[in-house]
């Protein structure tokens, strides 16, 4: 098992591509797909700005949940 840093700092653009295709891959396929099973569209919009390199995924993961969570 090879465990990598995810972090920006240690990745380029094309493996921060890598990654989240890797992490969301439901193994269904998105050709036919009517919703992602994330809720919140398609993921790669959702995580564009990880491969674009201006947000860490716990970044963009908590602000997802921030919207579902009640005070």
């Amino acid at each position: 098992m090879d465990i990598r840093s995810a972090l920006i700092k240690d990745t380029t653009k094309e493996e921060r591509e890598d990654i989240i295709r890797k992490s969301l891959d439901c193994g269904g396929g998105c050709e036919n797909c009517s919703s992602c099973w994330l809720g919140g569209g398609s993921p790669w919009d959702m995580y564009q700005e990880y491969i674009d390199g201006k947000k860490e995924i716990a970044e963009i993961n908590m602000e997802y949940n921030a919207r579902y969570l009640h005070g």
